[in-house]
């Protein structure tokens, strides 16, 4: 049936081409292997010949499609030579990062370079489980948490060494969005067989944003038989989402049940020792000579995970364009422009005041070894924003403050740094006194 379909469109390329005449001869020389309802898999014999062939595919895939009267693609691969007494055979082995490429993976997040803290061990276990063993340890496998604290990456991680040790396997990283448009499009095109084919045949499943599909009725029924489906055969299913199940509105309660049933585990915001720790690795990645003081000292500044890298890069370049290198001096100089601004307009004693104000407690009581949350917390808050707006010290913290160590001021600021990455309501109170200040 191939070569007869093969044999009748070289003779329709040979006729409708007669201002690209160059097309027919090159497709003589190609042989076809395989073919679905979408692709046609043709074979030649010189690597090189496929970058030239590369360049006529829009107009070969323009007369498939015109004379199979639906719409095709090609695919070209390389015949692998024959050893000697045996016969020919056409294989054709794809590179690594094409198998990740065909599973929606962006390359960059593996196992290797994914921080592991107090705050996200627990996933990081349940992750290496699910990869060593699909379908068995965790079934399926629910990630949440906030913005930036490493869903996306610790999924993408496990696709990753699955297609390291097994590339043969059928993987797939799929945005929930994706999937939702996905779906929509094969409705649109009256294709769903063909979506289903493409996803309840896996063998490993990784939606990320998964709480995107919820109150999309179509949507969630088409994923709820796509779940059951894969489960069902032994694959693995893999979820990230910004809430635990319950949490997530509108969602179906069979979708919740389902989400519910294996492991549903947190990962929390990025602490200190956790912000150190990326920027080492971000910092090795790109060939960046930094210590583990200017490590720190960056972490302390910045407490968004995402925006580490993002204040890496700006201070390599600053340092670069001076001629100079990262070290204490140039990353304190970094962020010395904007604490001496605040300086120059806000004292210590205008944090305290504005803090107790805030929240209706007076000086003494901060200062005093009163343990009650109400003072607590607006006592923490102080010393966060005395450490973040004013560059303190945390033994002038403690005296200010009249604590007994600078260990309790690490503490405080760690605390108020950890509430404002998870509470969204606790971070814009804190936003409210800055722009009170």
């Amino acid at each position: 049936m191939l070569s007869s379909f093969w044999s009748n469109f070289l003779k329709f390329v040979e006729k409708n081409s007669k201002e690209n005449p160059v097309v027919y001869s090159l497709l003589k020389q190609l042989q076809p292997i395989a073919m679905s309802e979408t692709v046609l898999t043709l074979a030649c014999d010189n690597p090189g010949f496929i970058f030239f062939l590369q360049k006529k595919a829009p107009l070969i895939e323009k007369y498939l499609t015109e004379h199979s009267h639906k719409k095709m693609g090609i695919e070209i691969v390389v015949k692998a030579k024959a050893k000697r007494n045996e016969p020919p055979l056409l294989r054709f082995e794809p590179s690594i990062e094409d198998v990740f490429q065909r599973a929606g993976l962006g390359g960059k997040f593996t196992f290797d370079n994914f921080a592991v803290s107090s705050s996200n061990q627990v996933a990081y276990a349940a992750a290496q489980a699910i990869s060593d063993s699909l379908g068995k340890a965790y079934n399926p496998l629910f990630i949440y948490g906030g913005v930036g604290v490493g869903k996306t990456h610790l999924a993408q991680s496990i696709a990753q060494k699955v297609l390291t040790k097994k590339p043969n396997r059928k993987v797939l990283f799929s945005p929930g969005d994706l999937f939702t448009n996905e779906l929509i499009e094969s409705i649109r095109e009256k294709n769903t067989p063909k979506f289903r084919r493409k996803y309840r045949q896996l063998n490993l499943l990784i939606i990320d944003d998964v709480q995107f599909i919820a109150g999309k009725n179509t949507v969630q029924e088409e994923f709820f038989h796509t779940f059951n489906a894969i489960i069902s055969a032994g694959g693995q299913v893999v979820l990230t989402s910004d809430k635990p199940p319950h949490e997530i509105k509108k969602l179906e309660d069979r979708l919740r049940s389902r989400f519910s049933g294996g492991l549903t585990v947190d990962i929390q915001s990025a602490d200190f020792e956790l912000r150190s720790a990326i920027l080492l690795i971000k910092a090795r990645e790109k060939n960046i000579d930094i210590d583990l003081e200017v490590a720190k000292i960056i972490a302390e500044q910045v407490s968004d995970s995402r925006a580490l890298e993002g204040t890496l890069l700006s201070l390599y370049a600053k340092v670069l364009s001076n001629g100079g290198k990262i070290n204490l001096d140039s990353v304190e100089s970094f962020f010395m422009g904007n604490i001496q601004q605040t300086r120059r307009r806000v004292s210590p004693q205008d944090i305290i005041k504005t803090v107790c104000m805030f929240y209706n407690v007076r000086q003494s009581q901060l200062k005093s070894p009163v343990r009650a949350e109400n003072i607590a917390l607006p006592r923490q808050i102080a010393m966060f924003l005395l450490r973040r707006e004013l560059g303190m010290k945390y033994e002038q913290i403690a005296y200010l403050l009249k604590r007994k160590d600078h260990t309790t001021v690490i503490h405080g600021f760690e605390k108020v740094n950890g509430l404002m990455a998870r509470n969204d309501y606790f971070k814009r109170e804190i936003d409210r006194i800055v722009n009170t200040l």
